[in-house]
């Protein structure tokens, strides 16, 4: 994920999420000897703190439909007719999709493992379910109670009212993704099929789309700086120091998890496809993960990562070139992986048990849903924010995690980038071995 490119930007939302939680800290403490303190701040905190962040959440969730369609559309557009694929843009995406599907399945394993919501108290939990989710666990228990079949898989990414799916039931409701991301697929391969130039017509149709939805989200991130700090004043105010501990597991184990993959899962593809040792790889594109991780931007990344793979790395250019920049804006197992594990936290903190069925969904929609992610400063939030609406859980929950949204945002960078070089290091690799199987076999037919 690209993000922010603006240094000031980023350091001012870091300063506002240090001054929130410190101020909410420092009011808890006052709290205990002076209660009156404390309830004052509480009642600041709801009726002053909260709808101010909730301006800034509004803004998110306002482009959440048309961002999601137009997104995924269009990366599904440009992919060209279907036809025309060759082997390498076969073994390219079948790559790019297991590194996200993996890299989604170790967070969420991780998440359930740690359980960093369950570092909550149950009356903690029961006051923030109350503040945020209650309604979220009974839509979740209604889910659960249905059961997983393939006529509820069917109603799912297929209702009989899409529109009235993907918009919702109520003003204060967001609506179901799932049918809007089956959608755009379908309209991406209908497009496809599109002659030339209409074809042209419908990507810069949707791309136009893309641009005005990503441009409101800058105008949110505007606010960020004194949004953040006032959301997370509010939380711990209204939550206690209990949110602050699980906000830290939280941040810890997704950092942990995306090394995980990005050294773990990387290091195996390299030994099973490649001829690399592991060590000697990863020391060839430490500039490279470095650059990503301090820029906090693929895109910033790829001239380093096109330079690396065909000096150093010596990629056939043909293959980096083909590799790196598609997989600058689908390859996202680093924030495929942390949209996995928001979910799930959130899930935890609301008291809303996801069972094995709806992770699944889960893992599946966060591959999806970070293919369609737009390369700008919090791009993900609003696709966040509609995948904790699929499950039934208050979309506000992202608020809990945005101020820590920056810091992982360099880690999943960095993941992104390093995964998209390997990626394009075993295709390379993969290709060579056929040209060379290729080339044997027709100098014995010879």
């Amino acid at each position: 994920m690209s993000s922010s490119s603006d240094p000031k930007l980023a350091n001012r939302i870091l300063r506002g999420l240090a001054f929130g939680l410190v101020a909410g800290v420092l009011t808890l403490g006052l709290g205990k000897i002076w209660p009156p303190a404390l309830a004052w701040a509480q009642t600041v905190a709801t009726q002053v703190l909260e709808p101010f962040g909730q301006v800034f959440l509004r803004l998110l969730f306002f482009v959440i439909i048309p961002l999601v369609f137009a997104s995924l559309a269009a990366g599904v557009v440009q992919l060209g007719r279907p036809e025309k694929l060759g082997p390498l843009a076969g073994k390219t995406f079948f790559f790019f999709f297991l590194n996200m599907g993996i890299a989604v399945a170790l967070g969420l394993i991780v998440m359930n493992l740690v359980q960093p919501g369950d570092f909550i108290s149950s009356s903690t939990k029961e006051s923030v379910m109350a503040a945020y989710g209650g309604a979220a666990q009974k839509h979740v228990a209604n889910q659960q109670q249905a059961g997983l079949t393939l006529m509820s898989i069917v109603e799912m990414f297929m209702p009989r009212n899409l529109f009235g799916a993907f918009v919702g039931n109520t003003r204060t409701t967001l609506g179901d993704v799932l049918p809007l991301i089956l959608f755009a697929i379908l309209v991406g391969a209908a497009g496809t099929m599109l002659a030339e130039q209409r074809r042209a017509r419908l990507l810069d149709a949707l791309e136009t789309v893309n641009e005005l939805m990503t441009t409101i989200v800058q105008f949110a991130l505007r606010l960020a700086p004194y949004a953040v700090p006032a959301m997370i004043y509010s939380v711990v105010v209204r939550v206690g120091i209990d949110i602050v501990i699980a906000l830290g597991v939280f941040v810890l184990s997704c950092i942990a998890v995306m090394a995980l993959h990005l050294f773990g899962t990387m290091s195996i593809w390299l030994r099973v496809w490649t001829n690399w040792r592991p060590r000697e790889y990863f020391a060839a594109i430490k500039e490279v993960v470095v650059t990503a991780f301090s820029t906090s931007s693929s895109a910033a990344a790829l001239p380093a990562a096109l330079r690396n793979a065909t000096e150093r790395l010596r990629l056939n250019p043909s293959t980096a070139g083909f590799v790196l920049p598609l997989g600058t804006t689908m390859n996202m197992s680093g924030t495929a992986l942390y949209e996995g594990c928001v979910v799930l936290f959130v899930a935890q903190v609301f008291g809303v048990d996801l069972g094995v069925g709806q992770q699944l969904t889960l893992l599946l929609l966060s591959v999806l849903s970070a293919v369609a992610v737009a390369a700008i400063p919090g791009g993900s939030l609003p696709l966040i924010a509609g995948l904790l609406a699929t499950f039934g859980i208050d979309p506000a929950g992202i608020g809990i995690i945005l101020g820590v949204d920056r810091i992982l945002d360099m880690c999943r960078t960095a993941t992104n980038v390093g995964c998209d070089v390997t990626t394009a290091v075993v295709v390379d690799a993969l290709v060579k071995k056929e040209e060379a199987r290729a080339a044997g076999d027709a100098a014995t037919a010879a």
